[in-house]
């Protein structure tokens, strides 16, 4: 099978303790499951992805989409180094998303800007404020680690009307969301090269 045969889109969240996979060629095939692995994910993570696959294999993926995080230091250190083997061995794009903008694409229908926050250690905050376009999502305040006061004060002084989502340690279920937000990338012509996909921790 050549490269512009390939047709589906690949997606792996483990960015929490809820392991998402996806997959879709974005027309009518589409499945997507999570499990609660917690700190079996490391054990369970590629057998769960060989039978998730089927019945496609690994050659009829156009790209892969990873979550890069915040969130769980070593399950986003894990998803990020089995997609980036993946997408080398395979020779394909891999899109690194932020687990918060995947949370906040299922608001696509918000008008308004979208502040997200979720919690870190030590007491603080990983935040991040967006607007949702109909081409993907456009970043307003990239993802950074705040201590609460300094959020507070942060969205005290945001210019336009917000709306506040807390997000929750179950991500998985964003697994859709971030294969969403990969493919408007591919749309795009956008083929991000696999070293290129970096975790972020905060």
């Amino acid at each position: 099978m050549t490269n512009t045969e390939k047709k589906y889109g690949l997606g792996i969240h483990t960015s929490s303790p809820e392991l998402g996979l996806a997959i879709t060629d974005f027309a009518e095939d589409i499945r997507w499951e999570t499990w609660n692995l917690g700190r079996d994910l490391s054990t369970h993570l590629h057998q769960k992805l060989q039978e998730f696959l089927s019945p496609q294999t690994w050659q009829d993926l156009s790209f892969i989409a990873v979550a890069k995080g915040p969130g769980s230091f070593t399950g986003t250190r894990i998803g990020i180094v089995t997609a980036r083997t993946l997408a080398q061995q395979l020779n394909i794009p891999l899109f690194a998303i932020s687990t918060l903008a995947a949370v906040a694409w299922s608001y696509k229908n918000q008008n308004q800007d979208l502040s997200l926050q979720m919690p870190a250690q030590r007491n603080q905050l990983f935040t991040a404020i967006y607007k949702l376009e109909e081409m993907g999502i456009n970043p307003l305040l990239e993802e950074t680690l705040m201590t609460p006061e300094v959020w507070e004060e942060t969205l005290k002084n945001w210019q336009n009307s917000y709306q506040l989502i807390k997000v929750e340690n179950a991500l998985g279920k964003s697994v859709l969301n971030l294969l969403e937000l990969a493919h408007l990338e591919w749309q795009k012509g956008k083929r991000s090269h696999w070293s290129e996909a970096l975790p972020f921790y905060g």
